[in-house]
């Protein structure tokens, strides 16, 4: 299945139906409202009049932007009809809102007139909007339950409990939408029974060159050892193939994290790289990131101006320090900051900063102390990096450590890392593996109880520690 080209097909079929509901709304307009009718000689003169042309090109395009931001094009695929009907009801009801109060109710002037307009307004857009998603929904449902579409999938796991997932799978009417192609064995395999598999059975070392040789889109776990740890070794493995995880282990998610729970053929699965932010939380939520970083880079130029000015008077060069840390889905990426230690301040092994750490400059101490380091990190966010507000991202150096001691780690990756976070609020820099396991804690916390309300308290903390110097 093609994710983009299906989100194609909603966006182009969104447009051109509110520009279609608006049009059949100005002609409802001009019928009933005296105003519209007195002011010009002909229907077609009022549909050519300049606030109606204006409204016919931007007013689909706030309703493009409040598609966005319900997460209806985020998930292009099996979507269920009761959550696609109460999304475009609440879009729809949410734009004629706006365009009401915003443009229509200056022309109305008698109140049988304004509810005709709103309800009218709101009936043919919700109607021309649902019935084109309807369409494309199912076209795009019975494509996947013929299994003519569906996501290629590895079954982690040569077993018993693994085939046996498969067959039912497989073994289904209709699909689901997920297409076995093979398993992938493991030292957890319980082969005790002779059943062949249907399937064909892969090492674990060759699963980078066949995901990209079958087009693999998921992987499900699903082991014969039924404990976390067991569980965590191998999802851990797992992460760098930047796709989505499902498994069926309740515990995990019971133990660790509020994650997305799927269901399919009575069996929960658990994507443990997805949060449980809701698609119209994540896409505000990252509005909010390109907005803000933005507006600081704009505004605080002048400042980090100054900065680099003083970093090099007293330091010299490099003013900017570029590091490489692990992002979402544990992929890397390179972090950028103001430079506050001695140039190779570290040698041959990374080293965190200590108490009294003779590396850090006379500005460092200064940039340290009221956080102003991390102003460069902006650029990371408007890049898509990181968030404002996330897990601290760590060098892969200590990633890997971190993974030996606590496995459960690695559900921080769900994320992209932030400026701030919880952590650093409440506990503040690590300068050692056991402060970052300490730190981790408040870390799992938000993820568990993550909401945009919190990312709100947690920049309201930030910006106070910032200008009470409480930074170190």
């Amino acid at each position: 299945m093609k994710p983009y080209r299906q989100i194609t097909k909603y966006a182009v079929g969104d447009l051109l139906m509110t520009n279609a509901g608006w049009f059949m709304f100005n002609l409802l307009r001009y019928r009933f409202i005296d105003s519209a009718k007195n002011a010009f000689d002909s229907l077609s003169a009022f549909l050519s009049s300049r606030t109606v042309v204006e409204g016919q090109i931007l007013f689909p395009l706030l309703f493009m932007g409040i598609f966005y931001l319900s997460g209806y094009y985020n998930r292009p695929f099996l979507k269920p009809r009761t959550e696609e009907f109460f999304i475009t009801i609440l879009s729809i009801l949410v734009g004629t809102f706006i365009i009401f109060f915003i443009a229509v109710l200056n022309d109305l002037y008698g109140g049988q007139y304004s509810y005709l307009t709103f309800f009218g307004m709101f009936g043919f857009l919700f109607v021309c909007v649902y019935t084109c998603r309807v369409i494309i929904t199912g076209h795009a449902n019975h494509k996947i339950h013929t299994r003519q579409w569906g996501y290629n999938t590895f079954i982690v796991g040569a077993g018993r409990h693994a085939r046996k997932l498969a067959n039912e799978i497989t073994g289904r009417p209709k699909s689901t939408g997920f297409l076995p192609v093979g398993f992938i064995a493991n030292e957890y395999d319980d082969m005790s029974d002779n059943d062949a598999p249907q399937l064909p059975v892969f090492d674990i070392d060759e699963a980078d060159k066949l995901i990209e040789e079958k087009n693999i889109e998921r992987i499900i776990v699903a082991i014969d050892r039924d404990d976390w740890q067991s569980l965590q070794t191998i999802t851990n493995n797992l992460y760098r193939f930047n796709l989505p995880i499902l498994v069926q282990n309740e515990d995990y998610a019971t133990l660790f994290s509020r994650i997305k729970m799927s269901d399919i053929l009575g069996i929960p699965l658990i994507d443990i790289t997805t949060c449980s932010l809701s698609d119209c939380q994540k896409n505000i939520k990252r509005l909010c990131d390109i907005v803000f970083s933005v507006l600081a880079l704009l505004l605080l130029s002048p400042l980090f101006l100054g900065l680099a000015i003083a970093i090099r008077a007293t330091s010299g060069c490099p003013v900017i320090y570029k590091q490489t840390r692990i992002g979402r889905h544990r992929k890397t990426f390179v972090l950028y900051k103001f430079r506050s230690m001695v140039v190779n301040a570290e040698k041959d092994v990374p080293e965190l900063s200590y108490e009294n750490d003779k590396r850090i400059t006379p500005i460092g101490t200064f940039l340290r102390k009221y956080r102003l380091d991390e102003l460069p990190q902006f650029w990371n966010v408007l890049r898509g990096d990181m968030s404002l507000v996330g897990p601290r991202p760590e060098r892969d150096y200590y990633v890997k450590q971190l993974l030996q001691r606590v496995p459960h780690y690695n559900l921080i990756h769900q994320l992209r890392p932030g400026i701030t976070s919880w952590g650093m609020i409440k506990f503040g820099y690590a300068r050692n593996i056991d402060e970052m396991i300490e730190r981790l804690r408040y870390e799992i916390l938000y993820l568990q109880n993550i909401s945009l309300s919190l990312d709100l308290k947690i920049i309201f903390y930030t910006i106070r520690t910032v200008f009470t110097g409480k930074g170190i």
